[in-house]
């Protein structure tokens, strides 16, 4: 295969990278809860039911900040119900996940949970089965100081000073016929610049997501995104966008493309923002939170709800992910960080157990699955600003986007400690040379090279009995000589190249 090329230069920059883009993900969703973050009882757990050992993961993962508590769930849920005496919640009827939930866990659990992980808390309100009243009672609750009913409730609950939430969704995928609430671009846009209006008057300083199109291919698409800000613009700071990579058709060379269909999703959401914008008038541009993304096998999510009745937090959706999902999320991070003018959040979802990076077993251990890795190694080196990349090099095809590039790449570097972190995807089944022109940044070395490569075991997974079989490796460090440096990427891997200055 032919070499493939980067030229790499600090007057190319895209934007700082945003530690709100190394988001993640709690909902009342199967286990990812009862039995993820939260069991009492475990050996793990501390006096308020915390796993100790799901800590200490999702700090080692460098997530920033949480959404919470949904996704779907959030959508006929009352947030009442998840605070005071855990002995005085009621039993619901969870309508999103077929479920009975508890409220065992709550706002006030989460809100102690969020500063244990030492993570940003964003939350979700109810637009489906409620409205502007609900939502601002939750934003008294979480933000006034006291003197008030629901500011004193919770000083009553224990929370003696405000919560100060700062990241709040309006709703969740309003579009999708599967929500409960379900309504129209015009219904759900006038209902959300209303609570947003609201909201602002109690709180002026917080950030507010307005919910796009729960997906590219839906019906809708850019038609919801354009009548929801038409409503929206002046008083949302997000628009939001999900999107989920299936593997389960088994069209490998597509899935590891999958970036490609990202980068397009955020691209278009970004011109219908400045569309908006510019008919409105407006100066100021939105930004997107992509506060729903990862890999998922959803093909067998509505069998795991069918064949059972109403029960408490059943496994739901524990998906094992393969060296090749790691390479695939490795390169939507890459994706999410080239647009990082645009993209101010991400939230991969989720965080325990339902298709996520960290699993757990009930009583027992809790292990990292193999996309842990390069989230964690990105969420660590991606610090500084983001610089643009133009790598050339060798295509292969693919059924679903036709010719792609072997190579995806993007750069971050650090001014203040004169580092850069280069992390670069192959894509293909073959070994991929790689030279590097580093003449715009003088005098660094190589530190590292750090690969997760599927190239051999493509379908390995990490699990209990063998929580280390996909995990990071170092390889020989590439040699800078006259500002070039040149390094192998292995076959279907996701690397990082750190360089630093020269002493």
């Amino acid at each position: 295969m032919p070499n493939a090329q980067l030229t790499i230069d600090p007057a190319f920059r895209i934007g700082p990278a945003d530690r709100r883009i190394f988001g993640s993900f709690v909902e009342h969703m199967g286990r990812c809860v009862y039995g993820g973050v939260y069991e009492p009882g475990h050996p793990a757990a501390d006096p308020r039911g915390l796993r100790r050992d799901v800590l200490d993961l999702t700090r080692e993962l460098g997530v920033s900040v949480v959404r919470y508590p949904g996704g779907n769930f959030v959508s006929s849920y009352r947030w009442e119900d998840g605070v005071g005496p855990a002995g005085d919640r009621p039993r619901r009827l969870d309508l999103a996940w077929k479920t009975i939930e508890t409220n065992e866990f709550g706002l006030d659990e989460f809100m102690t949970w969020a500063a244990e992980a030492g993570v940003e808390p964003m939350m979700a309100v109810n637009l489906g089965t409620r409205g502007v009243a609900e939502a601002l009672d939750l934003l008294e609750y979480t933000n006034h100081p006291g003197g008030t009913q629901l500011s004193d409730l919770r000083r009553k609950h224990g929370a003696e000073q405000p919560y100060g939430v700062r990241l709040w969704c309006l709703g969740n995928e309003m579009d999708g016929p599967w929500q409960v609430g379900h309504k129209t671009a015009d219904e759900y846009g006038r209902l959300a610049a209303e609570t947003a209006r609201a909201m602002k008057m109690i709180d002026p300083s917080i950030s507010l997501v307005a919910c796009g199109s729960s997906n590219r291919g839906m019906p809708t698409f850019a038609a919801w995104e354009a009548t929801v800000l038409e409503h929206t613009y002046e008083h949302v700071d997000y628009i939001s966008a999900h999107t989920y990579y299936d593997p389960s058709d088994g069209d490998r060379a597509s899935l590891l493309a999958s970036a490609v269909d990202m980068d397009a999703f955020i691209t278009e959401v970004v011109a219908t923002a400045d569309h908006v914008g510019a008919k409105l008038r407006q100066k100021r541009k939105l930004k997107i939170s992509f506060d729903e993304w990862n890999v998922w096998y959803q093909s067998r999510l509505q069998a795991d709800l069918d064949r059972r009745g109403w029960v408490e937090a059943p496994a739901l959706i524990e998906d094992d992910y393969t060296a090749v999902d790691a390479v695939v999320v490795g390169d939507l991070l890459i994706t999410l960080l080239r647009h990082a003018d645009r993209v101010g959040v991400a939230c991969q979802a989720q965080l325990a157990n339902v298709i996520a990076p960290i699993r757990t077993r009930n009583g027992g251990p809790a292990w990292r699955q193999s996309i842990f890795h390069p989230f964690a190694l990105t969420a660590r080196y991606a610090r500084g600003t983001v610089l643009r990349t133009e790598p050339t090099g060798p295509t292969y095809e693919t059924r679903r986007y036709g010719d792609v590039p072997a190579l995806d790449t993007v750069a971050v570097h650090d001014e203040e400690t004169g580092e850069l972190a280069v992390f670069a995807v192959n894509r293909s089944p073959q070994d991929l040379p790689l030279d590097l022109d580093l003449r715009g940044l003088p005098g660094l070395r190589a530190e590292a090279h750090t690969t997760v490569a599927a190239g051999t075991e493509p379908d390995a997974t990490n699990t209990e009995a063998d929580p280390e079989r996909v995990t990071p490796r170092d390889l020989t460090t590439p040699t800078v000589d006259g500002g070039r440096a040149s390094v192998l990427l292995p076959a279907t891997s996701w690397n990082l190249l750190r360089f630093v200055p020269a002493l």
